[in-house]
């Protein structure tokens, strides 16, 4: 047969070569509109109400086995499957439409169900939006014990093969092996997904969103998985086989090179130092941060804890989480950003209102200003778990001063319940502000007389400066991360920040760029917070060259006029200083 490639989406580095098994893991059949007698609604009630709590003892028994096996954190991933069992409003709304329009549970289950996943599949938020597999993996188990359908687990394979899958739930990774399991690639998900994150932990190469890969392979099938550029080759020929080999060996010797790395700090060859940090959304993630040698987290989004849940957490879950953060990163500094609901990541029990335009309406801050009782409850528990390792705090979408005192003013109140508890704190721990809209970048030297240290959103920022929504496939070629305005504005918020003697990091996706990092090192920044996964790169990057030579670069790209040109010099940049070196 004749050779073919799919591309997808890279969600753990590495390759594989060899057979597949394809996973069917019994998708539930197609779900009719199935009318009932208005005195069988009771009966149907009671059935989904037992669906409920098998559903729930299923997942219950994974995570303890994962919690075992595995370890707690992978075992926490659960919680938000058990969570989803537990959300009063979907259960409500089942219960009321099986007795109002007198339907099977199946049917009304299945509509609801599609309703919540086609709201989160709406989300501007790429993490978010990847939380669709959790509620789609619990909603086809609570579909399964009403049906009768048995849940089929990922089976122990006997030789090593590759798995290859529509989709595959937290659980079914999980339980991988990387004795037998050497890879897997599937139709759906995204790099944010719980599956993606397992994979990078259990080191298994991963190419998800390939839409047709489960249709077009069989069991038995010889293929490459490439899990640094996202691709699948599907009956390779031996010329593909031997120069996979081959890069394979040669990306487990640069893997290994990079990891000898991960002591050492991130300095130039003129002893200039800079911090590399990781970007995390769950306590979870912390081994792997470890592993691939960050010197903190420069990003902890809080969203995760108002997710896949009926109520809002309490202060006591909230300190629970960074404390655990906190110990297991110290002495190393953890940045954790307060909450950053609304706009597009809105929680309806909360009563967020729709909007017009939700990104430059109700969200982040001014959120948290408007519910102090919500926000001053994570304030406590930030300031609480402050004494058991180096954290810091830092505000989302700060605009102008007023917006920053008003928080600090609530903070200070947070600060005096606690000493009235004699509940110990660090009160010296650093306060900070997210620099990601473009009236903060033009005040940030009166931010800077206000805060411990910046830390640029490059993400928001490059949106709003550019006027360009980052998911609208129509404009994506405006999205420029380079853009001499953007450039501009970074320059004039490192150089303010400097200034005033405080530090500035930036933890939007830019920073894990390696052919922007010469620019940005440049330009003076002080921290990079990116993936975990790219941090040994980055940091070789910051090794391998002078300071002296990043401000050359970064000079010459400020004096250029369009965005193209400025990547292109970066690029050609890149290349002549590591001609050996690829970008993953």
């Amino acid at each position: 047969m004749r050779q073919r490639i799919l591309k997808g989406i890279a969600a753990a580095p590495g390759i594989s070569i060899g057979k597949v098994f394809l996973f069917d893991s019994q998708e539930v059949g197609q779900i009719t509109k199935k009318p009932i007698l208005p005195e069988d609604a009771a009966a149907e009630i009671k059935r989904f109400r037992e669906a409920l709590l098998r559903t729930k003892q299923e997942i219950s028994k994974i995570r303890d086995k994962i919690s075992r096996e595995i370890g707690s954190e992978h075992g926490e991933i659960f919680s938000a499957h058990l969570l989803v069992l537990e959300d009063t409003m979907l259960i409500d709304e089942v219960v009321t439409r099986v007795k109002k329009e007198n339907l099977s549970t199946d049917y009304i289950f299945h509509d609801v169900l599609k309703k919540y996943i086609k709201a989160f599949s709406k989300i501007d938020d790429e993490y978010l939006r990847e939380r669709v597999s959790d509620i789609n993996d619990v909603g086809k188990r609570i579909l399964k014990n009403l049906s009768g359908v048995k849940h089929v687990a990922m089976p122990q394979l006997k030789e090593p093969s590759i798995v290859i899958a529509y989709d595959l739930s937290p659980s079914d990774t999980a339980s991988m092996h990387k004795e037998t399991v050497t890879a897997f690639a599937t139709d759906i998900g995204g790099r944010t997904s719980h599956t993606a994150i397992m994979a990078k932990s259990l080191e298994i190469p991963a190419v998800v969103g390939l839409e047709e890969v489960t249709s077009v392979v069989k069991n038995g099938d010889f293929i490459i998985v490439d899990g640094n550029k996202g691709i699948v080759i599907l009956h390779p020929t031996q010329e593909a086989i031997r120069a996979y080999e081959l890069e394979k060996k040669g990306f487990e010797e640069y893997e290994r090179s990079l990891l000898g790395l991960r002591d050492l700090p991130a300095e130039t060859t003129d002893n200039h130092r800079v911090v590399i940090a990781a970007n995390i959304e769950l306590p979870e993630e912390v081994p792997s941060i470890i592993y691939h040698g960050a010197h903190g987290i420069g990003l902890y989004r809080t969203e995760y804890f108002y997710m896949n849940r009926p109520d809002l957490p309490t202060e006591e879950e909230h300190y629970e989480a960074y404390k655990e953060v906190a110990q297991k990163m110290a002495p190393h500094s953890v940045v954790i950003r307060t909450l950053d609901l609304g706009g597009d990541k809105f929680l309806s029990h909360l009563e967020v209102p729709q909007e017009m335009n939700p990104f430059l309406g109700w969200r982040a801050i001014r959120f948290c200003l408007a519910r102090p009782d919500i926000f001053k409850k994570q304030l406590r528990a930030i300031l609480r778990a402050s004494v058991h390792g180096k954290l810091k705090l830092m505000y989302p979408m700060i605009s102008g001063l007023e917006e920053l005192r008003q928080a600090n003013a609530l903070l200070n109140e947070a600060r005096e319940e606690l000493k009235k508890k004699n509940v110990a704190f660090d009160e010296k721990m650093e306060i900070g502000a997210m620099i990601e809209v473009p009236s903060a970048a033009m005040i940030s030297d009166l931010l800077a007389k206000e805060v411990d240290f910046f830390s640029i959103g490059t993400n928001d920022l490059i949106q709003y400066s550019i006027a360009v929504d980052r998911v609208n496939e129509k404009i994506a070629y405006l999205y420029e991360p380079a853009h001499p305005g953007v450039l501009r504005l970074i320059k004039n918020i490192i150089d303010n920040g400097h200034k005033a003697g405080i530090w500035v990091g930036m933890c939007g996706e830019m920073a894990g760029d390696p052919e922007l990092t010469l620019l940005l090192l440049g330009l003076g920044l002080d921290e990079f917070s990116t993936s975990p996964a790219i941090i040994p790169q980055i940091k070789k990057i910051i090794r391998t060259t002078s300071l002296a030579y990043a401000k050359e670069v970064a000079e010459k790209a400020l004096s250029l006029s369009t965005g193209k040109e400025v990547e292109e010099f970066t690029r050609a940049k890149f290349k002549e200083l590591f001609p050996g070196l690829e970008v993953k």
